[in-house]
């Protein structure tokens, strides 16, 4: 079974495009590695919280800032395929 990728985010706080972009950037890169993205508004303020199933990636708290589109893709690769390269993401 693939994973789903659930970013949940702060629509109060207007990440929703910056959600919708970081879905797009896992889906181009893991087209046939992945079942789904899935963005979930959250009613808790301030949280941007990337999961892949229990697994939380990326707590915006947590690490202190958003993530590169890099930065998550090398934490999605290192648990679907971590001999995988993702060519100039790896750099």
């Amino acid at each position: 079974m693939k994973p789903t990728i659930n970013i949940e985010y702060c629509p109060k706080c207007g990440w929703l495009l910056r959600s919708a972009w970081m879905a797009q950037e896992l889906l181009t890169t893991f087209t046939d590695d992945l079942y789904a993205v899935q963005l979930i508004p959250s009613e808790v303020a301030g949280r941007y919280i990337i999961r892949m199933g229990d697994l939380v990636l990326w707590d915006r708290k947590r690490e202190g800032h958003f993530p590169e589109p890099k930065e998550i893709k090398k934490l999605v690769r290192d648990q679907i395929d971590p001999e995988r390269s993702l060519g100039h993401s790896d750099r």
